[in-house]
């Protein structure tokens, strides 16, 4: 009897507060005319007043090519007023009156890359935005340059090579895989280690280059990366990243970085904040999987991660001006078989204009001259 009496009083309580949430909609919303409503307002098609009919999304062009914007009414009793057009983030143009038609001057496209298009559509008060995103591919064909070797050098055969650059009369290596990183001082002549550092067994090197009298190296997936004193390889500071660290190198007071996709980051010194990009195209598709890198004249030289071609980058543009092909430089058939000695390092004596190639797991380190 106590049980039943229990149960009446529940319903009694319980079923009130259930019909409450219910018609509250605070489960999922009112209901209306047999209609379920939501508390959030449906987009209504009257602000929907053009649409992009050209380019069509990821259109493909080439640096310098003009290309038309074109949008059709999406609702003849609501004409705009007036339509911005925007590429690249930047607006270049503006129109009052049908046809809504804009050629994009040939003068911005200046580099390569995914870049965005947008019309801002104005009625009244409403404004509805459109936005797609074109391929501009680099003008040039890419030559495939030549090379002869100079001189060649002992290499520790067993120096997983992921950064290389050359200073006075030193070179330096940074190395990789966990519980085997480490940044090292190397004699050029003898391959012999004068001084290294070990980073810690977690942390996979990558990339290092010079600034001023210190040296950076990032590490690959960690996002940290780290300051050192040239002349002594003490640790003076640590630094962040968001992406993955490949390669690095030093340009115009700028450090350049890759992730292995196909994009460069420049980076300031200090503090290591990001200030710009850009995408890395030839003429046909995008170039990724960009490794070590060096700048030599003016261009920025990037490994290709997994073959053994060098690209050789327009910093300004992110087109490919050539590439250079070092297949021959070290047989296939002397290489591991599990494909992990793949050609990684470039550095360049500037003084002296001389380019050294090596891999990693290479036993030996070649100075180069490609070809012009």
């Amino acid at each position: 009897m106590a049980r039943a009496a229990f149960r009446y009083v529940f319903i009694l309580i319980i079923l009130p507060l259930l019909l409450f949430v219910y018609c509250s909609g605070r489960t999922g919303g009112a209901r209306e005319n047999g209609k379920k409503t939501t508390s959030r307002s449906a987009v209504s098609p009257s602000l929907r007043f053009i649409r992009m009919q050209n380019p069509v999304e990821n259109s493909e062009f080439h640096i310098g090519e003009q290309f038309e914007i074109t949008l059709g009414s999406e609702n003849k009793n609501q004409v705009p007023d007036s339509v911005r057009f925007f590429y690249d983030g930047h607006i270049v143009g503006q129109l009052y009156a049908e046809p809504w038609v804009l050629s994009i001057p040939s003068a911005a496209v200046s580099a390569t890359g995914r870049k965005p298009v947008k019309v801002t559509a104005y009625k009244n008060d409403k404004v509805q935005t459109v936005t797609r995103f074109v391929i501009i591919l680099s003008d040039i064909v890419p030559e495939t340059k030549s090379f002869r070797i100079v001189n060649t050098y002992p290499h520790d055969r067993e120096a997983f090579t992921q950064g290389l650059f050359f200073d006075g009369s030193v070179l330096y290596e940074g190395t990789g895989q966990e519980a085997g990183s480490s940044l090292r001082e190397v004699d050029l002549e003898t391959g012999k280690v004068i001084r290294q550092h070990n980073l810690e067994p977690s942390l996979f090197g990558e990339g290092i280059t010079l600034y001023k009298d210190r040296i950076y190296q990032v590490t690959w997936t960690s996002k940290i990366g780290f300051v050192y004193d040239r002349a002594t390889f003490r640790l003076l500071n640590r630094f962040y990243y968001q992406t993955q660290g490949w390669g690095l190198t030093t340009m115009n007071g700028m450090i350049v970085m890759s992730d292995g996709s196909n994009n460069l980051y420049f980076h300031e010194p200090e503090m290591f904040s990001f200030v710009s990009g850009i995408e890395v195209y030839d003429n046909e598709k995008k170039v990724d999987q960009l490794n070590e890198l060096e700048y030599i004249n003016g261009e920025i030289w990037a490994n290709i991660w997994q073959t053994d071609l060098i690209a050789r980058i327009d910093p300004s543009t992110g087109k490919v001006n050539s590439y250079v092909d070092l297949e021959s430089i070290y047989p296939e058939w002397q290489r591991r078989q599990d494909n992990s000695d793949v050609l990684n390092g470039i550095a360049y004596d500037a003084q002296n204009k001389r380019i050294f190639v090596t891999g990693k797991r290479w036993p030996k380190l070649y100075e180069i001259r490609v070809s012009e």
